[in-house]
């Protein structure tokens, strides 16, 4: 670090999650600029879009700092049990091997990962905190508050050291009537605004609307109302974790006579979970999907993976007519209860399309009250922010200007200090003092395949042009003396077979293989490196010339 101050600070770093949605990593430092013994908040992962990182599966926090900091760092503490913030613990957990705690139902979700991945997956083991409880992970004296969210035991953290507390708000809302959980727990925020708060790292993702957000409860009356009022079969699409959601499903479902049908691994596997800890107590069991064809139209839900268009879940598989299982027809109703993450739309619009062609209608929350988000709107965030008044905020969960308009309610409330920061910004949270004083080494890994490669490896961005304008491979077999020993050889791949004035693009790309052999001194022709360069810029010329696009060139030059 720059400073030479060895007095004891607690710093804040954001390593994912600032500037972009999802991917949330955060750290927190006690000590001094020399050493330090630090705190990791979550571990999540963002998705990535095809159109842009081809065959990339998921984006991975850089956290090569964490790796080299390891001996100092105390632990990892999960908030909740969404993707975007413990889904990169099975990749990167095995390179901290630190102390890990979660919440009963976010431990049972990542064992129940783990299992799926059998013979892959390392073994995590897990320090399991009940919500609302207290506990050390080194120095760091940090306190779970219940709060309310779409997933079962999402939690702040009160992080108390002696350079002051904070607290690190993770995904919440204020849901005055929740369907499952005690809520938001605003006797504790209000008793931490009592005892002092240094400073908030708050959930942005929301800041950019007005007023509070709608409650799970409505969501429930909508959905019971849809259901009572279809005619055929009904299938209910959400997130697998969402529980409280299956749980308004469900209860909707019972009230009008229907059976609720399970159909999807994800969606089975949470329901086992959420049933063994007791979050769908009062709940009928569902049945198995082996049941949807025995029951009539009239007497069955399905609950159904699949609302981000994910094309191998249950909903895809079913517009296309492809399950085992389940089919709907015309008449029937679909009831999409998710958000469409950002990058989702064209494969969620595609399975929409399809089923209206189908005859089947589908309702989205762009008509009906069928979803609520699980982000703050500004109200609520005024409501935190005066309950805890914390001298220092800092917007975090956000792209740039979900960060700006959540800097600017908390000036407009009269909190002395706003540090608006970026994913790597080191900032020293001292009252009267707070700022960015450094930058730590931050950045994206790309999971791929099994593998994790870096985001700055050239394997993406070949993957870019082999998509744009093809490759082609060219081979040459000489003698020693540089001579030909056979016609060569090469295949296209992703070119188009004529250009426009109905030549064949093979043949240009043979001419310009066989002139640049010919034309070449013979001296330099028995270099294969230089043959080699030479039919590789006259084959890209060539193809140019026809097409308009320089496709990749590999040419290999063996001497026999």
């Amino acid at each position: 670090m720059n400073s030479n101050n060895t007095r004891t600070d607690l710093v804040y770093a954001p390593l994912g999650g600032v500037g972009e949605i999802g991917m949330n990593l955060s750290i927190y430092g006690l000590g001094s600029d020399h050493k330090r013994s630090w705190l990791a908040v979550d571990l999540g992962v963002s998705f990535a879009q095809e159109e842009h990182l081809p065959g990339v599966d998921l984006i991975l926090p850089d956290i090569g700092f964490l790796v080299s900091e390891r001996k100092n760092l105390a632990g990892i503490v999960i908030t909740h049990a969404h993707e975007d913030h413990f889904g990169a613990l099975m990749d990167l957990w095995p390179k901290l091997k630190v102390p890990l705690f979660a919440t009963p139902f976010t431990a049972a979700l990542l064992e129940a990962k783990l299992g799926s991945e059998r013979g892959v997956a390392p073994e995590i083991p897990v320090n399991i905190v009940k919500p609302g409880s207290r506990f050390s992970v080194g120095a760091f004296d940090v306190e779970m508050v219940a709060m309310a969210h779409s997933i079962p035991e999402a939690t702040a953290l009160i992080i108390r050291t002696p350079a002051g507390t904070v607290l690190h708000t993770g995904d919440w809302k204020i849901d005055k009537t929740p369907m499952l959980g005690p809520g938001t727990d605003e006797a504790k925020l209000r008793a931490l605004g009592e005892e002092g708060c240094l400073a908030v790292v708050g959930d942005s993702t929301n800041a950019v609307r007005d007023g509070i957000s709608p409650s799970e409860a409505d969501v429930e009356k909508t959905i019971s109302a849809l259901i009572r009022s279809a005619k055929g079969r009904v299938a209910v699409t959400t997130f697998a974790s969402n529980v409280e959601r299956l749980r308004s499903v469900a209860l909707a479902a019972q009230e009008c006579g229907r059976e609720v049908v399970v159909v999807g691994r994800a969606m089975d596997r949470v329901v086992a979970i959420a049933r063994e800890l007791g979050l769908l107590d009062g709940v009928k069991p569902f049945r198995s999907v082996d049941a949807y064809g025995y029951l009539p139209p009239d007497k069955v839900v399905a609950l159904c993976t699949g609302s981000q268009g994910e094309p191998r879940a249950a909903l895809a598989r079913i517009a296309e007519d492809q399950h085992p299982d389940v089919t709907l027809s015309r008449g029937d109703t679909v009831i999409f209860s998710a958000r469409t993450i950002p990058g989702n739309e064209k494969e969620v619009g595609r399975i929409v399309n399809g089923l209206i062609d189908q005859g089947i209608e589908v309702i989205t929350d762009r008509t009906h009250l069928v979803h609520v988000s699980g982000h703050p709107r500004r109200a609520e965030v005024e409501q935190l922010l005066s309950w805890v008044k914390p001298k220092i905020l800092i917007p975090v969960h956000g792209e740039a200007l979900h960060l700006s308009e959540h800097a600017k309610l908390g000036r407009a409330m009269g909190i002395p200090e706003v540090v608006q920061c970026r994913n790597g910004d080191l900032v020293r949270l001292v009252e009267g003092k707070a700022s960015i004083i450094d930058e730590v080494p931050s950045g994206r890994t790309y999971k791929d395949g099994s593998l994790l490669v870096q985001a700055d490896a050239r394997t993406i961005a070949d993957r870019k042009r082999l998509a744009f304008a093809g490759a082609i491979s060219v081979a040459l077999a000489l003698t020693e003396r540089g001579e030909l020993v056979a016609d060569p050889e090469f295949d296209m791949i992703g070119i188009p077979e004529r250009d426009a004035g109905g030549e064949l693009i093979s043949d240009a790309v043979l001419e310009a293989i066989e002139s640049t052999y010919e034309t070449l001194p013979r001296k330099r022709r028995g270099d294969p490196d230089t043959l080699a360069e030479a039919v590789r810029r006259a084959v890209r010329a060539a193809v140019a010339h026809r097409w308009g696009k320089k496709p990749m060139c590999h040419v290999h030059v063996l001497v026999v």
